[in-house]
């Protein structure tokens, strides 16, 4: 099913990004990775088709915090590809001190939130290209620990990195749910969001003391990459979600999110601001293609 199709992972060098591209390569895709440490990148780049034989693992280098950077690689993306199968949003951090990027956005945000909706805009053309396009977006259950304040998005006014982590998260769902609903007047494309499990990688080790120390306690509770990957995996390839849209999953099945991650009008006024803070007047109208 996935022989020659084409599939751009974000954050693909590690944690589940790696294993999602990894495996995604063994089905015969066409994985097209878009990281932000070159040297880690291409390692992983030639592992895959190492063990796969295929030569099928593409690379660009961006740092999906940076809009400029996100329209850099897909010049590059549009260059070589005119047509992508799959999308999965997968790049995420998390910072321990409150950190801008060049346009004034918090980093978090930026990544983590504004790094999906950028690279899907630049996307959507290439998607529009499939017969049967997909966008996964890779969300997680710590949305559950905070409500949406459309006042401090940008953690402007008081800054915690878990609370601003939590909240990028819930704006995963949002955004999963407003474009969903753009895209079922306008395309086949679906669009699905996941809570992958809380793996044990090396994610936010370079955060506070706390929060490592929390990572060692609770260590037994957590989950694998190989484990943490299998949803986005399923929801990339598996035939059986074909025409499943705008769904919350864990564990390759749908669940039902916080209050406010369903809120029409939280994802509404998402929307709203991340048109603002890029400056993209219409969503998925882009002259790259």
């Amino acid at each position: 099913m996935l022989k020659g199709k084409n599939i751009l992972i974000t954050g693909a060098n590690s944690g589940i990004g790696r294993v999602t591209a990894t495996e995604l390569a063994r089905l015969g895709a066409n994985i097209i990775m878009v990281c932000r440490n070159i040297e880690k990148a291409k390692a992983v780049q030639e592992d895959i088709n190492a063990l796969t034989g295929l030569n099928n693992v593409d690379l660009f280098i961006a740092d999906l915090s940076s809009h400029h950077a996100i329209k850099q690689f897909s010049e590059g993306f549009y260059q070589k590809y005119d047509q992508l199968d799959v999308l999965i949003n997968n790049a995420g951090a998390v910072f321990n001190k409150r950190e801008e990027n060049e346009d004034g956005i918090e980093l978090t945000m930026a990544t983590n939130h504004l790094g999906y909706f950028l690279t899907t805009h630049y996307m959507l053309p290439a998607l529009k290209q499939a017969p049967n396009a997909r966008i996964v977006n890779v969300a997680s259950m710590a949305h559950r620990f905070v409500n949406f304040n459309y006042n401090n998005l940008n953690a402007d006014k008081n800054y915690n990195f878990f609370k601003q982590y939590s909240i990028s998260k819930l704006c995963n769902i949002l955004f999963n749910k407003q474009l969903t609903s753009l895209l079922r007047n306008t395309s086949n494309i679906t669009s699905n969001c996941l809570h992958p499990g809380n793996i044990a990688s090396n994610f936010g080790r370079n955060s506070t003391p706390v929060f490592n120390f929390l990572i060692q306690q609770f260590s037994f509770m957590l989950t694998t990459p190989d484990k943490g990957a299998k949803t986005s995996i399923y929801l990339a390839s598996s035939p059986l979600v074909q025409n499943k849209s705008g769904l919350y999953w864990y564990k390759k099945n749908p669940v039902v999110p916080s209050l406010d991650a369903i809120n029409s009008e939280y994802a509404r006024q998402l929307w709203e601001w991340s048109l603002e803070k890029t400056q993209i007047k219409e969503f998925g109208k882009t002259a790259l293609l």
